[in-house]
C-alpha cells in the first residue's frame, strides 16, 4: 500500500460519490417534472447518496481506478423511467430526462472551477483546493463519458430521442449490445481517443 495518498484517495471518493449523487437526483427530478413519478416512488428524487449506490460502478470499480491510476469513472444506479406516464411529446421529455443529468455535471464544475480561482492556485496544497479542482475534473469527465452516443448511456438516450423511423429502430436494437460496444471502444483505444481531448479541452476553458 506504499505510495499511496489516502487524504488524495478519500477526497477523490467523496468528490465521485457527490458528483454521481447529483447526476443521478437530476434525472429523478427532472422525471418527476415532466411526468413520470415512478423514481418519487423509489425514493430517487433525493441527495442521499444510499438510495443511489451501485456496488460496483459506485464503490469498487472507482477503487480500483484510484488505486491504479485509471481515469476516475464510475455510474450509480440507473433511474427508472416510465415513457408511458411522459404522455404527448415523450420522447422529447425523455430526452431531457437523460440530458439532466451530464448537465448537472456541468454546473458543478463549472461553480467548482470559480472556487478554483477564488482561492487562487498559490493555495494548491490545500484540501479546500483539492477538492475543487478534482470537482472541476470528475465532473467534466463523467459529463462528457456519459454524453457518448451509446447505450444505455445518457447520450445514447438522447441521440434516441432525435432518431425517427428506422434509423431509431435500428439504434433501439443495438440497445441490448450497448456494454459490449462500450467495451470494445475501451479496449481498442478508441475511448481515449474520444473522451480525451474533450476532457482536456473543457478543463482548460474552466481552468
Amino acid at each position: 500500500m506504499a505510495g499511496i495518498d489516502f487524504t488524495q484517495l478519500l477526497i477523490s471518493f467523496s468528490v465521485l460519490l457527490l458528483s454521481l449523487t447529483v447526476h443521478e437526483a437530476a434525472h429523478a427530478w427532472s422525471a418527476d417534472r415532466l411526468g413520470d413519478q415512478t423514481a418519487r416512488y423509489l425514493g430517487r428524487v433525493s441527495l442521499n447518496p444510499a438510495v443511489h449506490i451501485d456496488p460496483i460502478g459506485t464503490i469498487l470499480f472507482p477503487l480500483i481506478a484510484m488505486v491504479t491510476g485509471f481515469p476516475i469513472i464510475g455510474w450509480a444506479k440507473p433511474v427508472p423511467v416510465n415513457t408511458q406516464n411522459l404522455g404527448r411529446h415523450w420522447k422529447r421529455k425523455f430526452m431531457a430526462i437523460a440530458a439532466a443529468g451530464p448537465a448537472s455535471n456541468v454546473v458543478m464544475a463549472v461553480i467548482a472551477a470559480v472556487g478554483v480561482r477564488l482561492i487562487g492556485f498559490e493555495n494548491a496544497g490545500s484540501a479546500v483546493f483539492l477538492f475543487l479542482l478534482l470537482m472541476v475534473s470528475i465532473n467534466i469527465l463523467l459529463a462528457v463519458f456519459n454524453m457518448l452516443p451509446v447505450p444505455p448511456l445518457d447520450g445514447g438516450n438522447v441521440l434516441s430521442g432525435l432518431l425517427h423511423g428506422r434509423a431509431s429502430d435500428v439504434f433501439d436494437r443495438l440497445r441490448p449490445y450497448g456494454f459490449l460496444i462500450l467495451y470494445g471502444l475501451i479496449f481498442t483505444g478508441v475511448f481515449h481517443r474520444l473522451i480525451v481531448p474533450v476532457y482536456e479541452r473543457v478543463q482548460s476553458w474552466l481552468l
